[in-house]
C-alpha cells in the first residue's frame, strides 16, 4: 500500500477520532492503531509506548519530522549500507530519511520539507509510534 494512502487513512482516523482501523483490499491490508497518552491497562504495560511527557523537557529550535505510523525505524536500506541521512546533511522535500517497517512492509519515511538535519531522534531498529518525533531540522 502506498504511503500516501496510509497518510489519508491516518487523517481519516484523526478526523473521525477512531482508535483502530483495519482495511483489506485484495492482497493489500493495513491495520492502524492510535495511541493516546493515558494510563495503560496492566496487561498492556509491557508494550513499548512513546509518551512525550515522560521525556526530560529540553527546548530545541527547529522543525520536527514525525513518524506517520507505528513500526520499526531503519536508518539505512540494509545493515551494510550507509544511512539515508546524517546530522548536518541538507535534504529536499520528498527525500527518503529512513524506512519504517510495518506489518512486514517497508515504508519510506520521506521529508515533508526541505532543510538541514540537526538530529536523528531515534536509533536504528527502534520501534516508533504514530506522531513520534524522528528527525529534527535546524532553523
Amino acid at each position: 500500500m502506498e504511503i500516501q494512502k496510509i497518510r489519508t487513512l491516518i487523517e481519516l482516523m484523526e478526523e473521525k477520532d477512531l482508535v483502530n482501523l483495519e482495511i483489506k483490499t485484495g492482497d493489500d491490508s493495513v491495520s492502524l492503531t492510535r495511541h493516546y497518552n493515558t494510563p495503560m491497562p496492566s496487561m498492556m504495560a509491557a508494550s513499548p509506548t512513546f509518551m512525550p511527557e515522560s521525556q526530560p523537557e529540553v527546548v530545541h529550535s527547529g522543525s520536527i519530522e514525525t513518524s506517520p505510523m507505528v513500526g520499526v525505524f531503519y536508518a539505512a536500506p540494509s545493515p551494510n549500507d550507509p544511512p539515508f541521512v546524517t546530522p548536518g546533511q541538507k535534504v529536499q522535500a520528498g527525500d527518503t530519511l529512513g524506512i519504517i517497517e510495518a506489518m512486514k512492509i517497508m515504508n519510506p519515511l520521506e521529508a515533508t520539507q526541505s532543510g538541514i538535519v540537526d538530529a536523528i531522534l531515534v536509533e536504528n531498529g527502534d520501534v516508533v509510534q504514530f506522531g513520534q518525533p524522528v528527525i529534527r531540522y535546524r532553523n
